[in-house]
């Protein structure tokens, strides 16, 4: 059955969840007080770059608007979810003034109906039963009386892979509800009753994996779904750290580390997913995440060391980019250093967290002159970082001309299928960094590279 929902935020979670409900046939009100952004996506064009979130928000038009006033929508909503930003405070703890306007907003604009609303974003644990006091709160400010049987408040953790959100809404590994409120449950059970059956017809760009139906549905309490995210960011961070920590030993001992993570994650308990030695993590979630759960674990009195090694052994991956290029050229100070990708992942816009960031910081630092290039990424970093006094190219292989290094950053399938051994002949020092261990190292050295690994 459709049902009336309203999404509190366009970002990356809000956004995707919002086009793919449409999609589904809810009727989806996506609010965001950005006046810019919503008529952008008014005219079909998504803010950020996704792959096929622009095709399925074409197909979902006629269930879809965008607004940027909550009393239009809220009122009627069934179905409220908060997905706002809740980045980082200087302590690691995470903002959470936007889920508090939000929620207020909220309890402003309450309608006659029971109103399920839902924490989408991703929140310390325990916040259900804040957002609840803040929009009853705003509610009695408003009309004078409580909002008795007027609002139930729920947990529902978005587990999205940047560069495969709609994938993973679409068929997603497990759903999972948090709230101790049977009307809420049903209510999220039913909303998301296609994804669980998977009765939904595909989209033609995007076929439904084989073996995927039913979708698990986990159904708990509140602070066990809070604490099912940041767990779940937790450990797949700590499995990048890992093996990047193996790397260094590999590079020490003369092991071939990709060879060593191929081995490592044929055992089934382990995977090979998330075992790519390299630069490491960035991105809005592991950063972000893994810093408010030991914000969260010293509140309570815990410590918890592997989470933050895993964050320490992440730092110290970019650090190594400057080591390596010290350890070629004896000082940067004019020389010219190329990165080749911007973002911290490639098909993706997204600078939050990107190593990118800390290294041409470090390398401007140094005295360098720094160039770059990105397929997605370089108008958002004009606009996001215009501190940062890097020279970006149109074409990835001007960032070759009489350079002094060129260091792989993203690995975009565009940088793999570069014309690697021509472009040597134009720098002036042909040193290759490869921050993903994602090109043939025979291959580059034949052509004449001096070719480094992270790590």
């Amino acid at each position: 059955m459709a049902m009336r929902v309203t999404i509190l935020g366009t970002g990356y979670v809000g956004l995707t969840t919002g086009v793919a409900l449409a999609y589904l046939g809810h009727d989806v009100s996506c609010v965001d007080k950005d006046e810019e952004k919503i008529e952008r996506l008014k005219q079909g064009e998504p803010p950020i770059y996704e792959p096929n979130l622009r095709e399925l928000l074409q197909l979902s038009q006629g269930h879809l608007r965008f607004l940027t006033s909550y009393e239009e929508t809220v009122p009627e909503a069934e179905v409220v979810f908060i997905a706002v930003g809740t980045p980082p405070r200087a302590d690691g703890s995470p903002d959470l003034r936007f889920v508090r306007a939000a929620a207020d907003e909220v309890g402003q604009h309450l309608g006659k109906g029971y109103t399920v609303v839902v924490n989408k974003s991703t929140v310390p644990i325990g916040s259900g039963k804040w957002v609840r006091l803040v929009i009853e709160a705003a509610y009695f400010e408003r009309h004078g009386r409580d909002a008795d049987g007027l609002v139930g408040v729920g947990s529902n953790p978005e587990f999205l892979r940047e560069s495969s959100a709609v994938s993973d809404t679409l068929y997603p590994d497990r759903i999972v509800i948090g709230s101790e409120d049977a009307r809420v449950r049903d209510r999220l059970v039913e909303l998301y009753r296609p994804l669980i059956d998977q009765s939904f017809d595909p989209p033609p760009f995007l076929p439904r994996p084989e073996g995927i139906s039913p979708v698990p549905l986990v159904l708990t309490d509140p602070a066990s779904s809070e604490l099912i995210k940041y767990a779940a960011n937790a450990f797949l961070a700590l499995k990048i750290s890992f093996i990047n920590e193996i790397g260094n030993l590999a590079s020490k001992v003369g092991a071939n580390i990709q060879t060593v993570a191929g081995g490592v994650g044929m055992d089934k308990r382990i995977g090979p997913k998330f075992l790519q030695a390299g630069l490491g993590w960035g991105g809005s979630c592991f950063g972000k995440d893994t810093s408010a759960l030991l914000t969260t674990a010293f509140e309570h009195g815990v410590s918890m060391p592997i989470v933050r090694a895993s964050r320490e052994v992440n730092w110290r991956m970019r650090v190594q980019v400057i080591e390596k290029l010290l350890g070629v050229h004896g000082a940067l100070e004019g020389k010219r250093i190329s990165l080749l990708g911007l973002a911290f992942k490639p098909e993706t816009d997204d600078l939050r967290d990107a190593p990118v960031l800390d290294l041409a910081r470090r390398l401007l630092d140094h005295g360098a002159k720094v160039t770059a290039h990105d397929p997605a990424a370089a108008d958002r970093f004009r606009r996001e970082q215009p501190e940062l006094k890097v020279e970006l190219a149109d074409d990835p292989e001007k960032l070759f001309e009489n350079a002094d290094a060129v260091v792989l950053v993203t690995e975009w399938k565009q940088y793999l299928a570069l014309d690697w051994a021509g472009l040597r002949l134009r720098m002036r020092v042909p040193v290759l960094i490869d921050g993903r261990n994602v090109l043939d190292r025979s291959a580059m050295e034949a052509a004449g590279y001096r070719y480094l690994r992270i790590p």
